[in-house]
């Protein structure tokens, strides 16, 4: 592709030879004189100087460098939309393997592939141009809504609801029981039954071997265009807002809130019933067992205002040096006071 016409496609000012031919897109240190590249961060804005790339995507502002510059707002999302224009994803025919089994209730919609040992549960509704690759298993009543892709192995239990291109990661679990037990009079710990379903709403992405619990009432709801990572959890009764992001090894607790554009990066947690505000954001490891208003930034566990957690982190490191400090000086102290100053001063105080 010549680099003028991916300006235009993406929508970039073109600041070099648009006769150039491209043919790839890749990191800003291993792209080549045929590949294109990108900045997103001024921290990198030295590497686009010595890059050996064909041209860098960078925003408007951006320095002159000796290679072609494509410039615009975004260019974090132009490298993915380029990415696009060069990886063709396997596409999967329309079609149903003979080794699938698809209970003859089930209502299936147009265009759909159902690849090898898929199983559809009674009384399923799958919208148009559905990807169930090999080992899906959709339990009873499950409603999908159009462009469902769900990568081998992923299951969805019965009676939950999927909306509009929902795609399901390999092992994806949706709607498995809630971690609810009553103990009984004998002291053992009885199942509670877990009724609700979940709702995944449209556009939403469900990683590798993540976990979306079934509420014991009513419903696990996850708003439009949430995408829940890897290995995420998110507990019974639970509901999460739009445009959320849910990042590798998080975990929700039952009947955890969670608002609109929030991130919650990696391995962070939140205690049952509390409510997190929209545009939330827990760095990484942190943890709450408090409800949070909106627009914070909070870091560590317990979790706390990431300002004051930055200078809270700093002292601590200092802790060794600053106990040494405190000892020279009541050592110090100790040894100007006398018995006698001691008591005149005991004296004056009364």
């Amino acid at each position: 592709m010549k680099l003028g016409e991916l300006a235009t496609r993406l929508g970039a000012e073109l600041r070099g030879d648009a006769e150039l031919e491209v043919t790839g897109v890749k990191g800003i240190e291993e792209a080549g004189p045929t590949e294109i590249t990108f900045v997103a961060n001024p921290r990198y804005a030295g590497l686009a100087r010595k890059t050996r790339a064909a041209a860098v995507l960078v925003e408007p502002e951006f320095q002159e460098i000796a290679a072609a510059t494509l410039r615009l707002k975004n260019p974090y999302l132009a490298f993915s939309r380029a990415l696009g224009l060069f990886y063709q994803q396997p596409a999967y025919a329309p079609g149903i393997h003979p080794t699938a089994v698809i209970d003859p209730t089930a209502e299936i919609g147009e265009g759909a592939h159902i690849g090898a040992y898929v199983v559809i549960g009674p009384q399923v509704r799958l919208g148009a141009h559905a990807t169930l690759l090999p080992h899906v298993v959709l339990y009873p009543g499950v409603q999908a809504g159009s462009h469902l892709f769900a990568h081998a192995h992923a299951v969805v239990r019965e009676n939950c609801i999927l909306g509009d291109h929902v795609t399901l990661e390999n092992g994806a679990i949706v709607g498995a029981d809630g971690f609810g037990f009553a103990k009984n009079e004998a002291g053992h710990w009885e199942k509670i039954p877990q009724s609700g379903p979940v709702r995944l709403g449209n556009r939403v992405d469900v990683q590798a071997n993540a976990c979306i619990d079934r509420a014991t009432v009513g419903a696990t709801e996850i708003g439009d265009g949430t995408k829940v990572d890897n290995l995420v959890q998110v507990g019974h009764g639970s509901r999460v807002g739009e445009n959320t992001l849910l990042c590798a090894q998080t975990g929700l607790a039952g009947s955890s809130v969670v608002g609109n554009n929030v991130i919650l990066a990696g391995q962070t947690g939140i205690a049952g019933h509390c409510t997190v505000g929209d545009g939330v954001i827990l760095t990484a490891q942190s943890a709450v067992s408090h409800d949070v208003p909106p627009g914070k930034t909070i870091s560590g566990s317990p979790g706390f205002d990431n300002r004051v957690w930055l200078r809270a982190v700093t002292i601590f490191q200092r802790l060794p040096e600053l106990l040494k400090r405190l000892d020279r000086v009541e050592k110090k102290i100790a040894a100007q006071q006398s018995p006698e100053t001691a008591r005149d001063r005991n004296g004056s105080l009364e």
